[in-house]
């Protein structure tokens, strides 16, 4: 055995002390989940892709380094971010083609919310580099489950947009969606943020979490009118913060609506047509809608006369 041929050292990761062998990976991307807060809350499969890669990609070196030293991880790490992404993914691309493992993660929780990961994933598939998903923790799920409000339909928003028309346009078009939606809070900006929401929505129930996971974790529940109170009342908050806002109440739409819909619709359609729109669009019977536009349509004839 020459030199150039000694075995590769065994890649390794530390469990309760212990070291543990990481078998190789398969060449690819691999999308890998940290802790959004207790370090505990990573997997095994995890540690074992971190310990494993040749190289891992996150956000901040100076947030990821304290989770692998903390479990005995040599791999090196390099910084991608939204500041670098464009000038690093044709580097990190010619790696992956040419049969590395690189791990990507984000400062916590799951790649890919909210950080600038998913243009590599989408040049990694374009590229026909096998993309591998390693799940954990995710702050909006983690925040959803302990929320007590519907989890059958919901819809991740993130942060709101900073200016204020922006925001408002943005919270308008939320306000008709009729699934559990989350947010991302700044912590500087939650009073702000709730303020909003109420203007936009009304009084919902809601649930603020932050720092889930954490030594101080807090979850408040009650309406968007309680959080406001107590968003006051506090004034400043520290932490990650994660908004989880319950639909609004359905309700059939009323008589005045209907006509107002079917008018419109007489205006161009027969009454069968003009009651089979109105009826999908309003999602009502059908047969109260006919009988309504039969209505409408006899007394504009007889206006007509």
């Amino acid at each position: 055995m020459t030199a150039n041929d000694k075995p590769r050292r065994q890649k390794t990761f530390l469990l309760n002390g212990q070291p543990v062998a990481a078998a190789a990976l398969a060449p690819g991307l691999y999308v890998t989940a940290t802790p959004i807060g207790h370090l505990g809350d990573i997997t095994l499969r995890a540690l074992e892709t971190l310990a494993a890669a040749d190289l891992i990609l996150c956000e901040d070196t100076r947030t990821t380094v304290k989770l692998v030293r903390n479990y005995g991880i040599s791999t090196p790490l390099k910084a991608y971010h939204e500041h670098n992404a464009e000038r690093m993914r044709p580097e990190i691309m010619t790696r992956l083609g040419a049969g590395g493992t690189i791990a990507l993660v984000s400062d916590a929780g799951t790649p890919l919310v909210s950080d600038p990961g998913f243009k590599l994933v989408r040049d990694a598939a374009a590229g026909d580099v096998t993309v591998f998903p390693v799940p954990g923790a995710s702050a909006l799920l983690a925040a959803l489950a302990v929320a007590g409000q519907p989890t059958d339909r919901f819809q991740f928003v993130g942060f709101l947009p900073e200016k204020k028309g922006a925001r408002d346009t943005a919270l308008a078009e939320l306000a008709g969606i009729q699934a559990t939606l989350i947010f991302f809070v700044s912590p500087r900006k939650v009073t702000l943020t709730l303020e909003a929401l109420l203007v936009a929505f009304g009084d919902r129930g809601a649930t603020l979490t932050r720092e889930l996971t954490k030594m101080h974790e807090e979850i408040v529940r009650g309406t968007l009118t309680d959080l406001v109170g107590m968003a006051r009342d506090r004034g400043t908050f520290k932490g990650e913060i994660t908004l989880v806002v319950a639909p609004g109440e359905t309700r059939p739409p009323g008589g005045e609506e209907i006509d107002k819909a079917l008018r419109a619709a007489l205006a161009e359609m027969s009454v069968r047509d003009a009651a089979d729109h109105v009826a999908r669009a309003l999602a009502v019977p059908r047969k109260q809608v006919y009988r309504r536009a039969l209505d409408l349509s006899h007394a504009r004839d007889g206006e007509e006369r």
